[in-house]
Parts: structure tokens; C-alpha cells; sequence
């Protein structure tokens, strides 16, 4: 194993350790094949943190091998038990290290300690859930006549290509492999050029769980490149991509046009919000406070537009206004901090042209609108008032802690102002009304609905968009259909 893959770190809370920077395959971390490296940046300081190897093409046809020869060798052998086994393995693991992993996701996303440790407490919990379902993949008997006996079988894909965004980088990653690993495939797995940091740390698990080599590959790089190049793979049966809508149509483009290999997007989001004037304004300006600053923003399903219901808009507004300015934007590693920094300066610049986008069409600034501090990718939290339907910042994901708040007045109206975009992630409703609840939530097209809160996401239960958001669901029981495909035996009897 070359010197050259791992570098000497160190973060606030953990102290030092050892960062893999090479190209996860085979269970080792290799040097790229031009030996080419990118800069990894902090976004709280903009200071760089290491370098990491950049994969080619020809890294990918590598990692593509490993795993093409890991699912017909290998791993076709293990049984459904023994990957389960290996899944609650690297589960355990993963906990015993939840401080470490969660404090280098804070040093390269930016986010927040208190969440990252949240996140990686899910990403724990998504890995073992999926572990329990290795060895429950059935297929079914089919009684058609006496003289004939038929079965399916639901056998893997074979190799998968996953490519996963910054925004929750080891999340993101176990809500892919874990169904995938479950079911039996092997996967080469492309993260996020802005934060590929943690899932080298956890590759090192991989291995230490016993995981075969070539079964699971992780290869930082990006998607112009090695992104690409995975959509377009000959020897690649399957693609799953979350990030944004435009670059989830070029991954089906490519994919159709290359082997028509199968594809599950979890794409962009510009979910509304709903208050009604029944609602606990207190708990309800909590929910919305939370359904757009959490992970500052950036957030698929971000509750960026907002509709409260006139009997109770100026109130609202000026709780949720007080609400915001409390939010501690700052530091990750201090423990109050609810906000840091976003992800890199290109984020930085397409949020700041949103808030002066939103200014100039003539919506009003309750709050923010702003950067924080001098250093960093810092943001203020923003409240755009007095909106209409067609401004931009009501129209487009911004992917930051920007927020539009509107008036509606009847449940009707909100439901087509809800259902006005292309969008279709999730939304919620915030009324103490059951009835309406129910009424409402089954009105709304997006994948999820939330009443009386928001971000309320769990392995157990399925995620996923309709409309321009997506292309079949993540997590829960409904994430293996994925990385299965049904195989029917007829048998003619003697």
C-alpha cells in the first residue's frame, strides 16, 4: 500500500487521525492511474484540508472490473445470511467510530457537529436495517397446473454505479449501498469533489467488516469525468444518482444511450409548507424554522416556500422572523452552532445571486439577506416576504437558507399554489384538523408529506419525488425493488 493515500489530519474534536486520500478498489486505497489529485476545501475557513486522487476513466474501468469480477466470483457465493452478517459488521463499526466519522463530515461538508452526529447515528441506523433484510429477498411458487411447478426468483442486478451529492455525504452514501449490498450487487460508488473525505473513512470499515474485495469500490472524482463516465459504463447494469434535476437528465441520457442500463434519480426539490390558521403557531414556526435551515438549506426536500393562511400571516411572520435571527450560525464544532458555512464558494455565489435576484424583483427582506462574518461561506438565515408566484426565488431551488413566505386564503387556493411546480419531493401541512390533514396530504403531488413537522426522514419509510424530482424511491422495503429484478422459472413435470 503506497505512502502516498494517506495524509495526517486532525479536527477540533476528535484530534488527529489518518485520512485515506487514494481510490478505494479491492478492498485497497490506490493512487489514481495519471496520479492526478484535486484540493479538498474547508468551508468554514476556505483554507484547503488535503488533496485527494482523482479518478479517470480509466480509474472507473478499474473499479468496474474489480466489481464485475467480485459478482461473478466471490460474492455470487456469500449467502443472503453472511451479507446481512457483513452489513451488521460494518454497522457495529461504524458506531464505535460515529466521533471520528462524524467530525471529519463536519470538517469537509461544514456542517454542524450536532448533526453531523445525527447523521451518522442514521447512517448507523439505514446500514443495520438493511443488514436484517439480506436474507429476507423472497420470490414466490405460482400454482398454474398440475403438471407444471413455477417460481420467481429475485436475483440482483450485478453491478451498480451509484453517484452521491455533498449535501449529506455518508448519508447519502448508506442509503444507496445499504439495499444494494443487501440484495447482492457490487457497486462503484463516485462521491461529491466538494466532500469526499468521510466515505474514504468509512471504506476503511468496509474492509474490516470482511467484505469481499471488489464488491464495494469508492472513487472520489468529478461527475464531468468520472461521473460521466460511470453513467456511460458498457459493464456497469445499473445507475442510482442524487443531486440536481439537470444533471439527473444527462445520467438517463447517457444510461439510455449506452447499454439502457437502469436508473433511479432522487433529484431536485421546491416543496411548500403549508400553515393553517388552526395551527400552533409556536410549534409550527419551530417545524418551518427546521424545515428550511436544517443542513443550512441544502437539502433536497427544504421547505423553501411557505404558505400561512391569512388569518394568522402577521403573526406568523414575525415569530418566524424572531425564530431565525436565534438560529447560531457559526463554527461547526462548537456545540451550539445550529448553521455553518455552505458547502463552497460556488454554492456561496449561486445563493447570493438568488437573495439579489429576490430583491430586485421586489420581495421584501424580513430577515438576512446578507453574508455572516468575513470568513467563510457563511450566510445569513433569509426571509423573503411580500413574493409572488412567478419570482425566481419561488419558482427555483436555491439549495441555501433562503425562504419565501406568501398569503393564501382558502384550503383550494394552497393546494394549487402547493402543486405549482415542477417539483414533487415533499411538503407539509400544519393544522390541528385531522381531517384537513388527510384531506390535504392526499391533494398534494410530491413523494412525502409531513403533518405537524418536517424532515422527518427514517430508513424504514420510503423517500422519493414525483414529477421532475425523481425516479423510484430510497429507503424503507421499497428501496430493494432497486437493485432487483424478477426472474420467472416454468417447469414442465413428468
Amino acid at each position: 500500500m503506497s505512502s502516498n493515500v494517506f495524509v495526517e489530519l486532525k479536527t477540533p474534536l476528535t484530534g488527529p487521525y489518518k485520512q485515506p486520500t487514494g481510490l478505494f478498489i479491492n478492498n485497497e486505497f490506490v493512487e489514481s492511474v495519471d496520479k492526478k489529485t484535486f484540493e479538498v476545501i474547508n468551508p468554514a475557513t476556505e483554507e484547503v484540508i488535503c488533496s485527494v486522487h482523482e479518478a479517470s476513466e480509466k480509474d472507473v474501468d478499474i473499479a468496474v472490473a474489480a466489481a464485475r469480477k467480485a459478482f461473478e466470483g466471490v460474492w455470487r457465493e456469500v449467502t443472503p445470511q453472511q451479507r446481512g452478517i457483513y452489513l451488521l459488521k460494518l454497522a457495529d463499526l461504524l458506531e464505535k467510530n460515529l466521533d471520528l466519522i462524524a467530525a471529519v463530515e463536519s470538517l469537509d461538508n461544514g456542517k454542524s457537529i450536532t448533526m453531523a452526529r445525527g447523521d451518522i447515528g442514521a447512517v448507523v441506523g439505514c446500514i443495520r436495517y438493511y443488514g436484517g433484510w439480506a436474507d429476507k429477498i423472497e420470490g414466490k411458487t405460482i400454482d398454474i397446473s398440475p403438471d407444471t411447478f413455477h417460481y420467481t426468483r429475485q436475483e440482483p442486478l450485478g453491478v451498480c454505479g451509484q453517484i452521491i451529492p455533498w449535501n449529506f455525504p455518508l448519508l447519502m452514501l448508506a442509503w444507496k449501498v445499504g439495499p444494494a449490498l443487501a440484495t447482492g450487487n457490487t457497486i462503484v460508488m463516485k462521491t461529491a469533489e466538494q466532500t469526499p473525505l468521510s466515505a474514504l473513512v468509512f471504506a476503511q470499515f468496509v474492509k474490516e467488516a470482511g467484505f469481499p474485495p471488489g464488491v464495494l469500490n469508492i472513487i472520489s472524482g468529478f461527475g464531468r469525468v468520472a461521473g460521466a463516465a460511470i453513467s456511460s459504463h458498457m459493464d456497469i447494469d445499473k445507475v442510482a444518482f442524487t443531486g440536481s434535476t439537470m444533471v439527473g437528465r444527462q445520467i438517463m441520457k447517457a444510461a439510455a444511450e449506452s447499454n439502457l442500463k437502469k436508473v433511479t434519480l432522487e433529484l431536485g426539490g421546491k416543496s411548500p409548507n403549508i400553515v393553517f390558521n388552526d395551527a400552533d403557531i409556536e410549534q409550527a414556526v419551530t417545524w418551518v424554522n427546521f424545515g428550511i435551515y436544517f443542513n443550512h438549506g441544502q437539502t433536497c426536500c427544504a421547505g423553501s416556500r411557505v404558505y400561512v393562511q391569512e388569518g394568522i400571516y402577521d403573526k406568523f411572520v414575525e415569530a418566524f422572523k424572531k425564530r431565525a435571527q436565534e438560529n447560531k450560525v457559526g463554527d461547526p464544532f462548537h456545540d451550539e452552532t445550529f448553521q455553518g458555512p455552505q458547502v463552497s464558494q460556488l454554492q456561496y455565489d449561486r445563493i447570493m445571486g438568488y437573495i439579489k435576484a429576490g430583491k430586485e424583483e421586489g420581495a421584501t427582506v424580513a430577515t438576512g439577506g446578507e453574508r455572516h462574518g468575513d470568513k467563510g461561506y457563511f450566510i445569513q438565515p433569509t426571509i423573503f416576504t411580500n413574493v409572488r408566484p412567478d419570482m425566481k426565488i419561488m419558482r427555483e431551488e436555491i439549495f441555501g437558507p433562503v425562504v419565501a413566505v406568501a398569503k393564501f386564503s382558502t384550503e383550494e387556493e394552497v393546494i394549487k399554489l402547493g402543486n405549482d411546480s415542477n417539483y414533487g419531493l415533499a411538503a407539509a401541512v400544519h393544522t390541528k384538523d385531522l381531517n384537513t390533514a388527510i384531506r390535504v396530504s392526499n391533494h398534494l403531488r410530491a413523494g412525502t408529506v409531513w403533518v405537524n413537522q418536517y424532515n422527518a426522514l427514517h430508513h424504514q419509510l420510503p423517500f422519493g419525488g414525483y414529477k421532475e424530482s425523481g425516479i423510484g424511491r430510497e429507503l424503507g422495503e421499497a428501496a430493494l425493488a432497486n437493485y432487483t429484478q424478477c426472474k420467472s422459472v416454468a417447469i414442465k413435470l413428468n
